[in-house]
């Protein structure tokens, strides 16, 4: 484990030198868990105080390495437009190392496990981060390439079909109850739903992951990560993500006032039906 660190560390040094940024500290890095992510991470203390974050693809090549590319241009591009994530400091594009700003470990998941979702605080917190996520949504649509994306650069109707429903059958039915339904049935329920969620206009920027373990909490504001999956799509599916979040139980009415709270910030940037958006993100 050491010599893995020491190797980080190095090549970290290399990247950072080559920005003309203040050198990493001779002492080793600190590798971090990743959260179910096959990515590595490691804190790197710089030498003159402070640290900086490096992200490798995991081992194997290929889809990693189309990941991390994702993961820099992603998450340069949502920095420029002013969307709270960290900010990107360099990148290798022959190992796929990253260098970004370090937001310190306290997770949206975390701080809300010593809270009750109703506290007043907690209630701010997700004011904020729904104002954040519409910022994210409509600036983070303005100049998107999706040849930026490593998966599709857009959520559509097939992607519904085969990520979606798949999922659901493999890890809810299969995993999790031990239950072999009727596909059949599944197979005609399915396209509709799929169907109906399509009509939402897929324009926007959609995080695709929004939930509590990937909105971090830094110096009492909320920054968001895990952005790598990005790409054009409906507006309703990262606000469902946020209030279904299978980490975070929010009451059932305080999940409808936030859904209200989305809709008028939404309507200080663009007219958008009140109607339409619920009956999308009930299908979303």
């Amino acid at each position: 484990m050491e010599k893995k660190e020491n190797q980080i560390v190095e090549q970290a040094s290399r990247l950072l030198a080559r920005t003309g940024s203040e050198a990493i500290s001779s002492e080793k890095g600190a590798l971090l868990a990743g959260d179910g992510s096959r990515r590595r991470f490691c804190r790197l203390r710089l030498s003159g105080g402070g640290s900086v974050i490096a992200v490798l693809p995991a081992a194997e090549a290929g889809e990693a390495m189309a990941e991390a590319r994702s993961s820099w241009l992603i998450g340069s591009h949502l920095h420029r437009a002013g969307v709270p994530v960290p900010e990107p400091l360099a990148w290798d594009a022959d190992s796929g190392m990253i260098l970004f700003e370090d937001l310190g470990d306290l997770r949206l998941h975390d701080f809300m496990l010593e809270k009750h979702p109703e506290q007043d605080e907690c209630r701010r917190l997700y004011l904020d981060i729904i104002r954040d996520l519409v910022h994210m949504q409509l600036r983070g649509a303005e100049g998107f390439d999706t040849n930026w994306c490593w998966q599709t650069g857009l959520y559509d109707r097939q992607l519904m079909l085969e990520r979606e429903s798949g999922y659901f059958v493999q890890a809810f039915c299969i995993d999790l109850l031990g239950v072999y339904p009727d596909m059949k049935v599944l197979q005609e329920v399915f396209p509709d739903i799929a169907a109906r969620a399509a009509t939402a206009p897929a324009s926007f920027f959609l995080h695709r992951d929004f939930q509590s373990r990937n909105l971090m909490l830094t110096n009492g504001r909320v920054r968001i990560i895990d952005f790598q999956g990005g790409r054009l799509g409906p507006l309703a599916y990262d606000l469902a993500s946020l209030l279904n979040d299978p980490y975070v139980n929010l009451p059932g009415e305080l999940r409808h006032q936030l859904i209200d709270v989305y809709i008028t910030e939404l309507s200080r940037h663009m007219d958008y039906d009140p109607d339409r958006f619920r009956r999308e993100y009930f299908y979303l």
